[in-house]
């Protein structure tokens, strides 16, 4: 018992964390590896161990050993031996069903896999589930059943919800040859440096290239080069790469990294989106194109893609953005090489799970504080800024429904001099004004005679504004959820979100995402709420992930003519 440590370990699996304790920040990192965050208020954290972060962290080599010892190192009270023999047992049922090759013989019409239980409680349990059950063949050893290669993502996915994730070891195919090479240089001739933890989760990836490795999701900041990792991992497999990303901008970023930091030319590579349908051995999709279809019932036409070309490699970029149409497809190329980049595996749907047996479990993490600390990513303050809805707006408050109460408190226009404030006193700053309502934003934009871009900005005219913008011709940027992916502004330093998408932790990791390229001044993450709404409930959610990563943030109250 030591009464400075910072974590009370309850025994229904809820970390409690003292943030004022001496140690919180440590264990914060600490926890990080095995455990989620779900309450975040001023004193007390709440994290949850669960099935889900335990297995991911066994996937990245974090053992139930690690666990507890990290439990027992920061716990203030003795942990509960219950906690511990959860711990033990959950993160102990990764590894006990295994799948592996079955040499094919050339009477076998189709390929076959074995799924091979450790015990014969195990066996049998799995023979016993009513949507497994029908997949499953009488296996030639002791507690095993063979499996069509077909049916193998759809398997892992039933016993990851039954409880069972299966370790997944057999080798994947190698696909069709590239050679895909990382430049010493950049086309600019300055040099192309690969950091540390960028070849970390590269290696963490691709493994030795045997059973087990090759697939798996990498889990870094916005701003912190994951697209470099995808592309290293292209150099070390050398195959032919399909790229899914979420939009038409992101895309072309892709492309001109790809140019810019490989020996790749433009006839290598091509883009598949609504505007250019071209295949060539690098192809970048976004995932609009992909779950396109003429009618609701009908099916997807463009998931041929997926068969056009013997792909060796799929870069799921945004991972935690990857619809859950594709997943029927990502069921099916169990025997590809594929890697999920994101920076949160939150998802707003619930399907972290899916990620995790589809993708691939989580293979690499660090904690954005520190690549702060080692200035791979820039310190940023965040401020909640909190204004009264006019008084004229109050009624219309009160009797309107639960989603049209967000929009009115979220569209607050006593929000707009805030913003314009903001806009005027950091003039040293380049700033993205980022929102949801796309009447707001256009206001927003006429009042300080900025650019904004929205879904509905074509593609070309996208482009040249990110670019003025990236070249210091513009200093303010009005942005519609659009830019919360894939956007590479590096100068951007300070953020203002004027409204978001119902408290969404992940939309809050992707704008904090889009001011942290590393820079010498400290970037500015500016929230605006609208007091006693609903934006404050959805607000508390949001700052989960700020406090997850670390990040402290204030609270302002804001009166109408006051300076901020």
């Amino acid at each position: 018992m030591n009464y400075e440590n910072p974590l009370i370990v309850q025994g229904d699996r809820s970390l409690l964390l003292d943030v004022h304790a001496p140690l919180a920040e440590e264990c914060r990192n600490a926890l990080i590896p095995f455990a989620e965050l779900e309450k975040s208020p001023e004193h007390l954290h709440t994290y949850k161990l669960t099935p889900l972060s335990l297995w991911n962290a066994a996937s990245a080599g974090f053992s139930a050993e690690d666990a507890v010892n990290v439990l027992n190192k920061y716990a203030r009270y003795d942990v509960p031996q219950s906690v511990v023999a959860w711990i033990n047992e959950v993160s102990g049922r990764f590894g006990k069903i295994r799948l592996v090759e079955v040499p094919k013989t050339k009477d076998d019409e189709e390929q076959y896999l074995s799924l091979q239980a450790q015990s014969e409680a195990i066996y049998k349990e799995i023979g016993a589930n009513t949507a497994v059950k029908k997949m499953l063949g009488a296996g030639d050893t002791k507690n095993t059943y063979l499996i069509k290669l077909t049916d193998r993502g759809t398997i892992k996915q039933l016993l990851l919800e039954a409880g069972w994730p299966v370790k997944d070891e057999v080798a994947l195919t190698d696909g069709e040859p590239l050679e895909i090479n990382l430049k010493t240089q950049t086309s600019s001739g300055a040099p192309l440096v690969i950091r540390d933890y960028q070849t970390s989760a590269a290696k963490a990836l691709v493994g030795d290239k045997g059973p087990g490795t090759g697939f798996g999701t990498i889990v870094l900041p916005c701003g912190s080069g994951k697209t470099i990792v995808g592309m290293q991992i292209m150099d070390m497999l050398k195959t032919s790469t399909l790229i899914i990303t979420t939009n038409i901008s992101a895309v072309h970023q892709w492309i001109d990294e790809l140019l810019d930091k490989t020996n790749l030319t433009a006839d290598d590579i091509s883009e598949y989106t609504g505007e250019s349908k071209d295949i060539k051995p690098v192809t970048v999709a976004t995932y609009q194109v992909l779950t396109w279809r003429p009618d609701r019932e009908g099916p997807f036409p463009h998931f041929s893609l997926f068969h056009e070309r013997p792909w060796g490699l799929i870069i799921y970029d945004e991972v935690h953005m990857l619809p859950a149409p594709v997943f029927r497809v990502v069921a099916e190329l169990q025997a590809v090489r594929r890697v999920g980049l994101t920076a949160t595996l939150v998802r707003e749907d619930g399907c972290e799970g899916y990620v995790f047996s589809l993708v691939g479990p989580k293979r690499y993490d660090v904690p954005w504080k520190e690549l702060e600390r080692d200035k791979w990513i820039a310190s940023a303050e965040c401020i909640e800024v909190r204004v009264d809805l006019p008084d004229y707006k109050e009624i219309d408050y009160a009797v309107a429904g639960a989603r049209e109460k967000h929009k009115i408190a979220s569209q607050n226009p006593d929000k707009l001099p805030l913003v314009k404030q903001i806009v005027n006193k950091y003039t040293q700053d380049k700033i993205l004004v980022i929102g949801q309502y796309l009447e707001q934003l256009a206001e927003i934009a006429k009042e300080l005679g900025a650019p904004i871009i929205t879904g509905k900005t074509p593609t070309a005219e996208r482009d040249k504004i990110y670019g003025d913008f990236r070249k210091g011709n513009i200093r303010v940027l009005v942005v519609s959820k659009v830019a919360n992916f894939a956007i590479d502004l590096p100068d951007a330093s300070l953020a203002i979100q004027v409204s978001g998408t119902f408290g969404s932790r992940q939309e809050e990791a992707q704008r904090l995402g889009r001011i942290l390229r590393p820079k010498e001044r400290t970037s500015r993450f500016f929230t605006l709420i609208t007091r006693n709404t609903v934006e404050e409930e959805f607000s508390s959610n949001r700052q989960k992930f700020l406090a997850e990563q670390g990040y402290s943030y204030r609270i302002v109250r804001y009166a109408q003519g006051e300076d901020l």
